[in-house]
């Protein structure tokens, strides 16, 4: 069976969002003028053991298909299967509140990617280690670098035991000491047999990590295949070269 699969899947948003509501109500024929299609018809599947790097220009759809494979959307059209326990990094700091400590937001987070309260415990020196925050797990969220939540957030995904990491360009953040930690942790977590989804513009990184990758061009696959060919094929058309695709 396969970690995800993705059926005919389509989804679409608002161009004009909450300004349209009313106007959309009393005239319902402006609506499909007014959709953004952001997916279109997409079909795939991965496999548990793979890491797949998702490529694509700004708007092309990534973030999107990142969102509903963490169930954060539902597609309009088609459908999506996630097999297994997921944990997805998509922006920084999502789950977290500010005004609480790091140590309170981990065990809010743990428990958000379904570990029960006895779990978090026997983990929980495990996280904060591999943090590397110390006495700041105590601090208010609030008074956190951006290096520091992208710290305590990839600590707990990767101790969660997780089928599936999904990571949004939240790797570039922190420095470079922590960053190699968290290469060797994917790493780990990929001989394991987990799925590893990486979105990121760092191209140094993504081939580092991943040995598939997905390229996508306003919404549609263009390629599905070896992350070298796939590169090889997308900088090409990046830099105005004509490719054939099939």
């Amino acid at each position: 069976m396969a970690a995800i699969t993705f059926d005919g899947v389509t989804k679409s948003f608002s161009r004009q969002g909450r300004q349209m509501l009313l106007r959309s109500f009393l005239k319902p024929r402006l609506k499909k003028r007014n959709r953004l299609i952001a997916l279109h018809d997409l079909s795939f599947e991965l496999e548990y053991g793979q890491s797949v790097a998702v490529v694509g220009r700004n708007g092309a759809g990534k973030s999107t298909l990142l969102n509903l494979i963490a169930g954060l959307l539902r597609p309009d059209k088609g459908k999506v299967s996630v097999a297994g326990r997921l944990a997805a990094m998509l922006d920084l700091g999502a789950g977290f509140h500010p005004d609480l400590t790091g140590a309170e937001n981990l065990f809010v987070n743990a428990a958000l990617l379904g570990l029960s309260r006895k779990e978090v415990d026997q983990r929980y020196d495990s996280i904060v280690e591999f943090s590397g925050l110390g006495d700041f797990i105590d601090q208010p969220m609030r008074t956190y670098s951006s290096g520091m939540v992208m710290r305590l957030a990839f600590a707990v995904a990767v101790n969660v035991d997780t089928d599936i990491l999904v990571i949004d360009e939240v790797l570039s953040v922190g420095d470079p000491s922590f960053q190699e930690k968290c290469f060797a942790e994917i790493l780990r977590l990929k001989e394991s047999g987990a799925l590893f989804i990486c979105v990121s513009h760092a191209t140094g990184v993504l081939r580092r990590l991943c040995k598939r990758a997905l390229w996508l061009e306003q919404g549609e696959l263009v390629m599905n295949d070896d992350i070298d060919d796939v590169m090889h094929s997308y900088e090409r058309n990046s830099r105005g070269v004509q490719i054939r695709t099939s």
